[in-house]
């Protein structure tokens, strides 16, 4: 099978940031508690004017700029997602409608929570293998303040708004990402209620119970990839973890001895936000040029489902 490496990446934020002050002037809390806490600063929530489609077309564009390609190069689009605007159309059929993109291409939305973007990674690399069209688009976009409880401070101060986009380009020199995903259906750790159930459609998190599970997968997840890719920490440029909490990601890192300044964080000024939250750090990654043609990157998410995966990334 033919492998995929991105070529472009983009992102997609509100203006509005919300800091731990704003947030301890609605819920019982403070700056302290939170950072200690989580690491996060501030996050990013969308206003009037802020739709799930502004953000995605944003993402999508500057990917699409950054790799060179034009709209009617794209093979295949997935947005990785929980919180669109609308369950039918799909998000990814209003961005093809607003991008311009081809109508004889697959266009679908994908539901894993957090992992949503690895997964439609992993996804695009089967897709492309059987396109004529050889690039592909993948965007991890939410707006979670849509669905915060503010009712509850355990859960309230994580959650922002934001997209992430990826190019990718399928060849068949390319190696595979190594995908390793997985899940198991449990529906009372991270819970987010549908239409019609009779339950608002609010986060709900049994926040120790996901702790204790993603800081035992994301150091798996990690080995697995390695494993399956047969490459070593060394050998890898950057590690990309979801941006659930700062603490989740620092006793990764110690567990699998990784030097922290092979991992970046960007949870600090975004807080969660669940599929967008890999392709925004990918995003500042390549435009602060960190990485760029030729690097390595291992990607690592966890959430909702339960669900969990990794890929190895490399940059065309």
């Amino acid at each position: 099978m033919n492998g995929i490496k991105i070529c472009g990446t983009g992102r997609g934020v509100p203006d509005t940031i919300v800091s731990n002050q704003d947030i301890a002037a609605r819920v019982d809390t403070n700056d302290a508690w939170i950072v200690s806490r989580t690491g996060i600063r501030n996050r990013r929530h969308s206003t009037e004017g802020d739709t799930f489609l502004s953000l995605t077309a944003a993402a999508a564009r500057q990917a699409l700029e950054s790799a060179g390609i034009t709209p009617g190069e794209v093979g295949a689009c997935i947005v990785a997602t929980l919180s669109p605007d609308t369950l039918v159309p799909s998000a990814a059929c209003l961005l093809q409608r607003e991008l311009g993109l081809p109508e004889d291409i697959p266009c679908f939305d994908l539901n894993a929570a957090c992992t949503g973007f690895l997964f439609a990674l992993h996804t695009m690399e089967c897709l492309l293998n059987a396109a004529p069209r050889k690039y592909g688009l993948v965007v991890g976009a939410e707006q979670l303040s849509r669905l915060i409880n503010w009712e509850d401070r355990g859960t309230c101060i994580l959650f922002g708004d934001g997209a992430g986009a990826a190019v990718v380009e399928c060849r068949a020199e390319f190696p595979s990402i190594s995908a390793v995903v997985g899940c198991h259906g449990n529906d009372t750790l991270l819970h987010v209620p549908g239409a019609e159930t009779g339950g608002r459609s609010l986060i709900s998190m049994e926040g120790t119970k996901v702790f204790k599970f993603a800081v035992e997968a994301v150091p798996w997840c990690i080995g697995q990839v390695l494993e399956k890719a047969g490459k070593t920490i060394d050998e890898i440029d950057f590690f990309v973890l979801h941006q659930a909490n700062a603490r989740i990601i620092d006793l990764a890192l110690r567990r699998c001895r990784i030097p922290p300044e092979k991992c970046y964080q960007n949870i600090g000024e975004y807080g969660n936000t669940s599929a967008a939250s890999i392709p925004l750090v990918l995003s500042e990654l390549h435009e602060q040029g960190k990485i760029g043609p030729g690097s390595c990157v291992l990607a690592v998410g966890f959430g909702g489902g339960l669900t969990w995966g990794g890929c190895l990334i490399e940059f065309a």
